[in-house]
């Protein structure tokens, strides 16, 4: 069902694995599904908005017409396509990629032999996407994405910090996966807990209600 607040809002979304090159064959990568970007993309659209979605390099890719679909695979790749996205008109982004914390300081050009006895790989922090948001986009209203071990109600303010300050995100969403079990917590700027939710469906539908009561 249409959302007034929401029906006609430009939003991006990210979502899934980001990979980065050890050489031209093999990459290092992470376990995302994707499927909290999905939901969310899914729900805003039936909300009315007008969704693109950055989807990485996921088992099963949404299959939704009505939904602006950009595939990615390596970091640079999403860097690049969220600096060309906002440079076109968005209400809304939300940041739910799980993004590539380290690279290679070198790069093999070709596939490395697999014969070696040893392999030693040099990681440097890759730069923070989530920091060039507002600075491309300064007036999106900005939802950032924190995954972490053991969260609860008492973390949450310390893991979004840098998130609120450094980003300047406007929701952040912290959450925990163990084994199959979800769970997670939204928070606004003043650290205030606005949702908690125990499984990806119902915390997208907890967001979409936040969206619609700030926008």
């Amino acid at each position: 069902m249409a959302s007034k607040n929401l029906k006609n809002k430009n939003v991006l979304i990210t979502c899934g694995p980001t990979q980065v090159p050890i050489d031209d064959v093999r990459v290092i990568s992470n376990q995302s599904t994707g499927q909290l970007g999905h939901f969310i993309a899914q729900r805003l659209q039936k909300a009315g908005a007008k969704v693109t979605l950055l989807e990485g390099a996921v088992r099963n890719p949404i299959k939704m017409k009505s939904i602006r679909v950009i595939g990615f695979t390596f970091y640079k790749e999403l860097l690049n396509c969220i600096q060309r996205e906002l440079k076109k008109k968005y209400d809304i982004m939300i940041h739910a990629a799980a993004v590539s914390d380290y690279q290679l300081k070198k790069t093999y050009p070709k596939k490395l032999s697999s014969g070696l006895a040893e392999l030693n790989l040099q990681l440097v922090p890759t730069i923070k996407i989530i920091d060039r948001i507002k600075k491309w986009a300064p007036n999106i209203f900005l939802v950032g994405f924190k995954l972490e071990d053991g969260i609860n109600r008492q973390s949450a303010e310390q893991i979004t910090h840098r998130l609120f300050k450094q980003s300047r995100c406007d929701l952040v969403v912290v959450n925990t996966i163990t084994g199959n079990t979800y769970h997670g917590f939204i928070l606004n700027r003043r650290y205030k807990i606005l949702a908690e939710a125990n499984s990806r469906p119902s915390m997208s539908a907890r967001l979409m209600r936040i969206l619609e009561d700030n926008l």
